[in-house]
């Protein structure tokens, strides 16, 4: 007799066996349909002022209809016809680039002419020349009744070539073009040369010759131009007008450069009020 018979028949009762275990799966199952239905309904009541906001915006970004309630898209909507075309913000981007180049220009202009001043005056050649910076770039001015030629002629003076010895290693060393620019006085030329034109000419291929002979700038950075006398720099006192021009032209496009003289007066400006306000008589403003 098996051992289970003989429990039965000790214990007077039958053994009940646990066939119910499915009810535990089904109950999870009514539980997971439960949340489900919940998160069902949840998700279908729909905020109607968000929903007309929506569709506002919509309409308004597609260009369908204009809505009658506020449009809050929070980017930049265009209409066709203005696609491709600069707006305000696009205009004020450029603006603002422009005034940075034109800043790191003046920057890199003025550097230029430093290290040139520097070295004329270690030969105590610095008041003989005059620095400017403009538009068109930094301008050397070499002027002087008899510092670097003598009427009506194109050879140039003992201290003249001292000067653009200073000067040529600097331009040498930059990749900005040079332009020459030669100058008579406004009284007429006489002897060898029988034109204004044909005297500044040659005195502004002398210097190029030599930046280009002797002072190791490269040949097709630079550029000889005679102004004759039609320029004059101080109106009766034709000394001043027997010069050269060594201008460093700027390498920046015509909407920077425009901007560097207002730049300049606005440092000039900004020097002066910190000198006052200092207490210091402030001094004439180095171009």
């Amino acid at each position: 007799m098996s051992s289970s018979r003989r429990r039965r028949r000790d214990t007077g009762h039958e053994e009940v066996h646990n066939d119910e275990r499915w009810m535990a799966s089904y109950m999870d199952m009514v539980t997971v349909l439960l949340c489900m239905f919940i998160v069902l309904y949840a998700i279908s009541t729909v905020d109607s002022e968000k929903f007309d906001k929506l569709q506002a915006s919509l309409a308004t970004g597609f260009g369908t209809e204009a809505g009658e309630t506020v449009d809050t898209a929070s980017g930049v909507v265009v209409k066709p016809e203005d696609i491709g075309k600069q707006g305000d913000l696009y205009k004020a981007a450029i603006q603002n680039n422009n005034v940075d180049l034109a800043k790191k220009e003046i920057t890199d202009l003025k550097a230029i002419r430093d290290s040139m001043y520097n070295g004329l005056q270690a030969q105590g050649l610095a008041d003989a020349v005059q620095f400017q910076i403009t538009e068109r770039g930094l301008t050397v001015g070499l002027i002087g009744a008899e510092t670097f030629f003598s009427g009506n002629s194109v050879e140039m003076t003992d201290k003249a070539l001292a000067i653009l010895g200073t000067i040529a290693p600097v331009l040498a060393g930059i990749p900005n073009e040079v332009s020459v620019e030669g100058h008579a006085d406004p009284v007429g030329s006489s002897g060898v040369y029988p034109t204004d034109w044909e005297l500044s000419s040659g005195r502004a291929t002398q210097v190029v010759r030599y930046f280009v002979e002797r002072g190791g700038v490269a040949q097709g950075r630079a550029a000889a131009v005679g102004f004759g006398s039609a320029r004059p720099s101080a109106e009766g006192e034709s000394s001043h007008n027997r010069r050269v021009d060594v201008v460093v032209l700027s390498k920046q496009p015509d909407a920077v450069r425009a901007l560097i003289p207002g730049l300049l007066a606005a440092e000039d400006s900004a020097a002066i009020g910190a000198a006052a306000g200092a207490g210091v008589a402030a001094a004439a403003p180095t171009k």
